[in-house]
Parts: C-alpha cells; structure tokens; sequence
C-alpha cells in the first residue's frame, strides 16, 4: 500500500502544480461544477414545483371533501340522527387534520423552492464571476505570450539592444504569482 499511496501523492501533486502553472484550467474546471450545481438547483426546483402541484391538488380535493361532510352532519343532525352526525363530524375533522398537514407540507415546499431559486441566483453570479476571471486569465496570457514574442523578434532584430536568452524569469515568476494570488481571492469570494 506504501507505494501506491507514494504513487497517489505523486500524481496529486504533479497535478496540482499543473493546475498551478494554467490557472484556466482551474477557473474552467470550477466554472464546470458551478454549472453542474446550477442544473442540480434547477432540478430541485423543478421537482418541487411539480411536488408543490401535487400538494395543491390533495389539498383541492381534501377540501371537497371537507364540504361533502359539513354537509352530511347538518343532512344528519336536521334528520336527527346523532349516531350518523357524530361519525360525519369525526370524518370532517380527520379530514381537516389531513388538509392542515399537506398545508404545512406546501408551505415547506414553496420555502424550499424560494430557497432553490435563491442559491441557484447566487451559483449564476459566482459563476459569471469565474467566466469573467477566465477572459481576463486568458487575455493576460495571450498578452504575456505577445509581449514575449515581441521582445524576442525585437531581440533578435535589433544590434543595438542588449542580447538576452529569454524572457525574465523574475517577471514570469511575479505574474505566475499575481494570478495565483487573485485565483485564491477568487476561490475565497466563491467560498462564501
């Protein structure tokens, strides 16, 4: 188990310090799990509004049923026949009970739902956040990738100019950290 547990951290590591050096990799992989996460809120929500109907139906039909009795204790009281009255009444009152708990089951859904559409809001502005992050990840690159290829045909092509063998590395160090830096940010802000 040894090795292969040596070999797990090794790959783990090795991963993440690619995901290090191409932090749009990241920002695409997190983008893709907010979207998964939005379509699982999208789902709930859906869900319970077809529970939500389903309930309401119940209830409808609970209701009428709540009045057919009413009406049969009065048939059985004007008739005076309390035996039937009071079987009526004991009728109607499990059915209120029954109405009362898919009422509050409703209630629950409809908080449910409100809290559904409320998440699936906030994973929407997370996520256009990380799209945003991306593009300006992305430009930066491609305008780092420019700059360096402009400096080395400008190397190259002028006799006056220092000579050098590549692009800064200090400077590629402090850009690869600024973006390391605000992916963090971004992951705490997302984290909130």
């Amino acid at each position: 188990m040894g090795l292969i547990d040596d070999l797990n951290r090794f790959l783990e590591n090795r991963l993440e310090e690619f995901i290090r050096n191409n932090p749009h990799l990241e920002l695409q992989a997190l983008e893709e799990q907010l979207q998964e996460q939005e379509q699982d809120a999208r789902r709930l929500i859906i869900d319970s509004q077809r529970q939500q109907q389903s309930l309401q139906d119940e209830i409808l039909a609970i209701a009428q049923d709540i009045q057919r009795w009413h009406e049969r204790v009065g048939k059985a009281q004007a008739a005076g026949r309390q035996d039937l009255a009071q079987a009526a009444q004991e009728r109607e009152a499990t059915l209120l009970r029954e109405g009362n708990q898919r009422w509050g089951q409703m209630v629950g859904l409809k908080e449910r739902i409100s809290k559904a559409q409320e998440l699936q809001r906030q994973i929407q502005v997370r996520r256009q956040e990380v799209q945003v992050k991306a593009k300006e990840v992305q430009a930066a690159r491609a305008s780092q990738e420019a700059q360096q290829r402009s400096e080395t045909t400008g190397w190259n092509q002028s006799s006056t100019r220092n000579i050098r063998s590549g692009p800064d590395p200090l400077e590629d160090k402090f850009r690869r950290w600024e973006m390391d830096d605000e992916l963090e940010q971004l992951k705490r802000n997302l984290g909130r």
